[in-house]
């Protein structure tokens, strides 16, 4: 008996809505009974406090509310005193989850999108480098992806940094398949994160100039402007609150850079040795955007990949679940060794997905302090860090030797 195609449709609708209610209900249970949830907590309160009394969300008294949500009490010297420090647009995003009133069906809910966001990363980043791989590595390198440190911080703590992600991830796909309009919108919207992505902006923007994508560049600029514009009919000067929350910040939150850690450890030595070592980096990357300013397919990739990597090293305030941005580059360099090693590469794969996902969770066992709930180490930022950046310039010969070879036709399979 054959099934209409309409009815195939339903069937696929209903399943998914079993799906979904199931992810939802379980992602429930464990946002009762588990700590966290400090990042998704600022957004989602002060987005609600802003439409129920109009506060802006960068105020002291939505901080105030906040911290007594989290602590029972304003904070304390040294403690997190919880200000908005995300744009004023980012609040498009937390609307439908603000509707909530009960956090922790809000959280089950966010956490949920967080999930389906994860799996897109890793699907997409296999679709990003044309990789093919058997469905039981497949399955391995999705497991990596969900259970890894980075992916299991930032569900508990439900940071939008994944939401970055993924809009990254599909700009990059749209410009490989030159449409410049749509990955224009979705840079532009990647600026909720605008300390995690402004270095690779920078690059982009120059190989879009080089190469005559001026689209690229026109469509981020009309997009930030539409939601700068919006922000600024919510809150006029919004912007201004927001620049002074971006410039305060540091001094009320750790110091988690790979600079702060040479600092930490170094005294006035290290301080020298972070600038040293960011100048370097710079230059290096200044070296590679330049000898890749015509760059397609997977040599544009791995400058990008790589600016993203630079960026965890030269002073920006960042947090070891954030490096799930290094996850796509991650991937990138497997699939190369896959390329070039064939049957062989397997081994090295799944070596290489052991060590990175134990180490970590072994480093954050033996480092972080509880609190609330657990506090990372600066020094968790340090290995995976070091770990990518090697991976790279291992693989960069093999790009450089195909970055001729046109991969429009390849399909991914799986």
């Amino acid at each position: 008996m054959r099934i209409k195609k309409s009815n195939i449709w339903i069937i696929y609708t209903l399943l998914s809505l079993i799906v979904l209610t199931g992810m939802v209900f379980g992602n429930y249970q464990v946002a009762k009974n588990t700590p966290g949830g400090t990042d998704f907590i600022v957004h989602w309160a002060s987005t609600r406090d802003f439409f129920s009394t109009g506060t802006s969300p960068y105020s002291d008294d939505t901080a105030l509310k906040i911290q007594t949500l989290v602590y029972g009490r304003a904070a304390q010297g040294g403690e997190n005193d919880f200000h908005e420090a995300l744009p004023l647009y980012s609040i498009i995003f937390f609307a439908p989850f603000s509707l909530i009133s009960n956090f922790t069906l809000a959280r089950a809910c966010w956490l949920t999108l967080l999930e389906l966001c994860l799996l897109a990363i890793a699907i997409l980043s296999l679709r990003l480098t044309y990789w093919k791989p058997k469905l039981w590595l497949f399955g391995i390198l999705l497991l990596f992806v969900l259970v890894s440190f980075p992916a299991f911080s930032l569900l508990i703590n439900g940071n939008a940094i994944i939401l970055v992600t993924l809009l990254l991830i599909l700009s990059l796909l749209l410009i490989r398949d030159g449409k410049d309009e749509a990955a224009g919108i979705l840079l532009a919207i990647s600026t909720l994160k605008p300390q995690s992505v402004f270095l690779l902006l920078i690059f982009i923007f120059f190989w879009a100039i080089i190469n005559r994508r001026y689209r690229i560049i026109g469509y981020f600029l009309g997009a930030l402007i539409v939601l700068v514009g919006f922000s600024a009919l919510l809150i006029p000067n919004w912007l201004v609150q927001y620049t002074l929350e971006v410039l305060r910040f540091p001094f009320y939150n750790l110091p988690l850079t790979i600079s702060s850690v040479i600092n930490d450890l170094g005294g006035s030595v290290g301080s020298r040795m972070s600038i040293v070592l960011s100048a370097i980096l710079l230059l290096l990357l200044g070296v590679e955007w330049w000898k890749g300013r015509n760059s397609r397919n997977k040599y544009f990739l791995w400058i990008s990949l790589l600016t993203i990597s630079v960026s965890q090293w030269i002073g920006i305030k960042s947090d070891p679940g954030n490096f799930i941005l290094l996850y796509p580059t991650i991937l990138f360099c497997l699939e190369m060794i896959s390329g070039r090693w064939k049957k062989k590469a397997n081994l090295v794969i799944i070596t290489l997905l052991s060590i990175i996902t134990l180490g970590i969770w072994i480093l954050f066992l033996l480092v972080s302090k509880n609190n609330y709930q657990p506090i990372q180490s600066p020094l968790l930022s340090v290995p995976l860090a070091i770990i990518v950046f090697v991976l790279l310039y291992w693989v960069r010969w093999w790009v450089i030797s195909s970055k001729k070879v046109d991969y429009s036709n390849q399909i991914l399979e799986i």
